[in-house]
């Protein structure tokens, strides 16, 4: 398979791309971070790295640009492309940091979509996967401007799936949990700041509501996004899949 993965040097995304190349697939990736694209490629040298913001329809028309170029075309696209955004209540929320937050989260999933979806209908198979996060389920206080952006990614998976599905285009989601790893370090020390709490306070609530008790690994959403690109999962459409331990509410501080 030829595999496209937004956001693939670093987290969920370059532990998929590592994934992905190790079963044989074409992949390529894009990021927002040189040096982080840069050290993959170092020890990927079979991985097709460049720049791009998502938020960007110019680079984004430019990555698939590329892919087209490069890949001869792409069977699975993953808009993996996400920024935490602001925390703290509403009034406290910078309009330009509600829009900033939607443009990477939001914006650039359409805007990834809308390049892959001509692709596949030319081909008449192909899936489009979105990362969502368990705020796009559930109640997720001072946190808007994200949970916002991942709620509706929810509505853009399920209408696409029902717009794609008779060109043969599954369209699905991932829905993590609280991923182990420095970007959740960072979200847990913005909550706290914002909430003036410890640390460890904010850290222990995101496995308050969660039946496991845990939080989980890149690997447990990668091994999800295989799943759905392999024949096991080919009629599996329309679904915001969580992998979060079953997280029934976002616990009170």
């Amino acid at each position: 398979m030829r595999v496209l993965i937004t956001a693939g040097a670093s987290g969920i995304g370059a532990a998929a791309a590592r994934a992905f190349a190790a079963r044989g697939d074409t992949v390529a990736v894009c990021d927002v971070d040189q040096a982080a694209l840069d050290a993959l490629q170092a020890d990927y040298p079979e991985i097709d790295c460049s720049l791009c913001d998502v938020a960007s329809e110019d680079s984004i028309d430019t990555l698939f640009d590329r892919v087209e170029e490069h890949l001869g075309g792409v069977d699975v696209v993953w808009a993996n492309a996400g920024t935490a955004g602001p925390a703290g209540p509403i009034e406290h929320i910078a309009l330009d940091d509600w829009r900033s937050t939607l443009a990477v989260n939001l914006d650039g999933a359409f805007l990834t979509a809308r390049r892959a979806a001509p692709l596949f209908k030319a081909q008449g198979q192909g899936l489009l996967l979105f990362t969502s996060s368990s705020a796009g389920l559930l109640a997720y206080p001072n946190r808007t401007p994200y949970a916002s952006a991942k709620w509706a990614i929810g509505g853009l998976t399920r209408a696409l799936a029902m717009e794609l599905g008779e060109h043969g285009i599954r369209v699905n989601a991932i829905a993590p949990g609280a991923v182990t790893g420095d970007r959740m370090e960072r979200v847990v020390a913005a909550e706290a700041q914002a909430r003036g709490l410890s640390i460890e306070t904010v850290r222990d609530s995101y496995v308050k509501g969660v039946a496991m008790k845990t939080w989980v690994d890149a690997d447990d959403i990668v091994n999800t996004a295989l799943f759905l690109a392999s024949p096991a999962g080919n009629k599996v459409s329309g679904q915001v899949l969580s992998v979060d331990g079953y997280t029934d509410t976002i616990a009170p501080y």
